[in-house]
């Protein structure tokens, strides 16, 4: 396939950056531009790490991590350093480290598996397994049905009866629950997702993730759990509400993609 032409890129980028855009058209964009890819791409998304929206930053690094391009490696390196930014875009940034999987990044990760924000430590403790498990299984093929790039190896035990749900382990754990049942997108898991999104004394981390999975799945159940919350105390599960809103629409629409930032623009052009 030709490499997408640097003006299409460049403006979708400009739509991503774009703060007066609404947050989930800069959503749109941003996975249009993890579908184009190259290191263009790459250098549009990692411009975005200074926007005021935690929520954004995050699915910013979690987007680098998934397209594995290494010329990623500097700007989720900086991020992860960054003591600024949120603990939610750092431990993502993390993650997207161990999704490229290069071994380059060891040392840095061993840096912060012992960071004092639990959810960084442990999500870079997660990321040098990945990496070194990589190293001992180079031959290995991504076969993984859901077309992403997951944060730990497979389970050799594929008894699942010790995973309880939402309310047990870390933070960390919770919120990778949150995502699994997201992109599983099974009607049985609005319950548990609207409940964890119910509480207030929960971790924004795990609401938010919570409110993206119903989004995902797109039950009647799930509109009404996202509307409830669209006015949360919480930014971030706030904005989750509202980008998760625009996935239940899109889910419901019958468009071909959601990634249709190339559509906007012609839109916006016209």
């Amino acid at each position: 396939m030709a490499a997408p032409g640097s003006n299409l890129v460049a403006s979708v980028g400009r739509m991503l950056l774009d703060t007066s855009l609404p947050l989930p058209a800069r959503f749109r964009a941003l996975f249009t531009l993890r579908n184009l890819g190259g290191p263009e791409a790459v250098g549009w998304i990692g411009r975005g790490f200074v926007d005021e929206s935690a929520l954004l930053k995050h699915e910013l690094a979690y987007c680098l991590g998934q397209m594995r391009d290494r010329c990623a490696l500097p700007v989720l390196s900086a991020v992860l350093r960054d003591r600024s930014q949120e603990p939610m875009v750092r431990h993502e940034a993390g993650e997207a480290l161990g999704a490229i999987g290069d071994p380059e990044v060891l040392e840095l990760l061993k840096e912060y598996s012992q960071d004092s924000v639990i959810e960084v430590a442990e999500t870079c403790q997660l990321a040098i397994h990945r990496i070194e498990w990589l190293q001992r299984n180079p031959d290995t093929q991504d076969d993984n049905p859901f077309l992403s790039v997951d944060p730990a190896p497979p389970a050799e035990d594929r008894d699942i009866a010790a995973l309880r749900g939402l309310q047990c382990g870390g933070s960390l754990f919770r919120h990778e629950i949150g995502y699994v049942l997201g992109q599983m997108q099974h009607e049985a898991a609005v319950p548990g997702l609207a409940a964890a999104l119910d509480r207030l004394e929960e971790s924004p981390m795990v609401r938010h993730e919570c409110a993206e999975a119903l989004g995902s799945i797109a039950q009647e159940d799930c509109l009404i759990a996202l509307k409830t919350h669209v006015g949360d105390l919480e930014q971030v599960v706030r904005e989750s509400c509202e980008v998760a809103l625009d996935m239940y629409k899109y889910e419901n629409s019958g468009d071909f993609q959601y990634a249709n930032g190339l559509s906007q623009i012609q839109e916006l052009a016209s």
